[in-house]
């Protein structure tokens, strides 16, 4: 068995999140006060496949179409952002060599 599929990973919060095979970090917050709040954990399922785990709450304008504005561009941010994190993920392409 090695670190990266057995055992506690140097990120793992070691205790109650753990459970069921997989490996859960320490929540990273980031706190917008009265505006919003996303909330990060890494994650490693017991196949060993490693994923993000994000939640946001942001707070909506009072007027629903203004609401739905905001939610219409929630969206298409998050999008963007699995978008650019999945390409990230992505291995390049070997150059020829000469």
């Amino acid at each position: 068995m090695n670190r990266r599929t057995a055992g506690h990973t140097d990120w793992c919060g070691r205790d109650h999140r753990c459970g069921l095979g997989e490996h859960r970090s320490d929540e990273i917050v980031v706190d917008v006060a009265g505006h919003g709040r996303a909330v990060l954990v890494r994650v490693r399922t017991a196949a060993g496949r490693e994923h993000a785990e994000v939640r946001v709450r942001v707070a909506l304008a009072s007027g629903e179409i203004a609401a739905r504005r905001q939610l219409v561009g929630l969206l298409g941010d998050m999008r963007q952002a699995v978008t650019r994190a999945a390409i990230a993920a992505r291995p390049r392409p070997r150059r020829a060599e000469r």
